[in-house]
């Protein structure tokens, strides 16, 4: 490797489609409208799928959080991509790390928590979240 970290190399990445390469880095982080600490990249907006998913890398920053909520009408999918945390979905608690893939049910009340390293998941939604 080029001495990057997974959380380096995945932000600079691309996505590749049959309509052509999407790089991340020509995408720009937003804040989370209600969570401190969180930040989102809309990888792939609903609008672009006709409405059938939507793909976004959520940063967390260390010790911060994704409060507790649900998403009544998405099944949401998370991919640990770098750092750690914990996620706490349906009653039960979910260990954070690299190579973890979550799946959290519609109307499932749920909240993710970064350690002290941060947290880089890709998320998906299905219908999309935006």
């Amino acid at each position: 490797m080029d001495g990057q970290s997974v959380f380096e190399r995945f932000k600079n990445g691309r996505l590749y489609t049959t309509e052509g390469i999407r790089e991340f880095a020509a995408v720009e982080w937003s804040q989370h409208p209600k969570f401190e600490g969180v930040e989102l990249r809309h990888i792939v907006p609903g609008a672009q799928t006709k409405d059938q998913f939507s793909y976004h890398l959520v940063r967390i920053a260390p010790g911060k959080k994704i409060g507790l909520h649900t998403h009544e009408t998405q099944l949401e999918t998370h991919e640990v991509i770098d750092g750690d945390g914990v996620c706490l979905c349906g009653g039960r608690e979910m260990t954070y790390e690299s190579g973890v893939i979550a799946i959290l049910p519609k109307n499932e009340e749920h909240e993710v928590k970064a350690g002290p390293n941060g947290l880089l998941l890709f998320a998906k939604f299905f219908p999309p979240l935006c």
